[in-house]
């Protein structure tokens, strides 16, 4: 899938979850159902990575247990983000740091940004009445979404910085939310772009090297962006610059970011005098291997 717009024009005449199985089908020669089946398989794996510290404790270095602090400030207290959006960023921190501890997760579109289409999901699964069709067809909304970026720009952070990793994921949960509340194709899409266009620029700058600082806690606040971004798009707001623009451009500032901010670790939060303390005494922490 190259464009919105040519799935878009698809879906004039078949609802947009139709639309993108039938192009799905056609570019890849993947049957419908056996693109249905292994959504379904990752989404059921998305449910099972939610694993809270007090079922396993982490093997993080730097992380671990923010989900949990949310939750438990969420039961004192009404938090400032409302319900869903501090649900679906516990969910979120959740499963990044089960990342960081090597447990099983879905790479969706990467793993550094694997957090923030399960959070908003799981949050919405928890907070509507609906069902795993209705799930299913918004995380076939969110793969167009990451198809397109995939193929227009990227979806690797060494590429692209952070703007293509937990920037393309806020993308695609924005678009399975807005499938879930009914907006329409165009919504889907526009809503992507408002995110894009709003996260535009944000650089890859892991301390130590590892997935933990800042990615643990850029995983939850995306999907306030994402659900925000949602509201606008099903509000009516539109994106002034159209969709496919919007990833080419994300692509261009991509290739312009110094390679200091893109996963290397040599800029933003990694360069400063903690993040390089924490890398120097991580190093000498590690075994030998003479």
């Amino acid at each position: 899938m190259r464009s919105f717009e040519a799935i878009l024009e698809r879906a004039r005449s078949l609802p947009l979850p139709e639309a993108v199985l039938s192009m799905e089908e056609e570019e890849r020669g993947v049957p419908r159902d056996v693109v249905l089946e292994r959504m379904l398989s990752r989404l059921r794996e998305m449910k099972a990575s939610v694993v809270s510290v007090e079922q396993r404790p982490p093997r993080a270095k730097l992380v671990g247990g923010e989900g949990e602090l949310l939750e438990s400030f969420k039961r004192s207290c009404s938090p400032l983000s409302g319900d869903f959006v501090s649900l679906a960023c516990s969910i979120s921190m959740k499963v990044a740091v089960g990342n960081a501890s090597m447990r099983r997760i879905v790479a969706c579109p990467t793993a550094g940004s694997c957090g923030i289409v399960p959070g908003v999901l799981g949050a919405y699964s928890r907070t509507n009445e609906v069902s795993e069709e209705e799930l299913l067809n918004g995380l076939l909304v969110a793969g167009a979404v990451g198809a397109v970026i995939a193929e227009r720009a990227t979806l690797a952070g060494a590429e692209g910085g952070c703007q293509a990793e937990c920037g393309a994921a806020a993308a695609m949960a924005c678009a399975a939310l807005i499938q879930l509340r009914g907006g329409s194709p165009e919504a889907v899409f526009h809503g992507a772009a408002l995110v894009l266009q709003s996260i535009m620029g944000m650089v890859c700058d892991p301390v130590a090297g590892l997935v933990e600082v800042p990615c643990v806690v850029r995983n939850g606040t995306m999907v306030g962006v994402a659900a925000l971004c949602a509201d606008m798009a099903l509000a009516g707001i539109r994106s002034t610059i159209p969709p496919d623009e919007v990833v080419d451009a994300m692509a261009a500032v991509g290739r312009a970011l110094p390679s200091a901010l893109r996963e290397t670790s040599e800029g933003g939060l990694a360069a400063t005098p903690t993040g390089q303390r924490i890398a120097r005494q991580l190093l000498a922490e590690a075994p030998r291997l003479d």
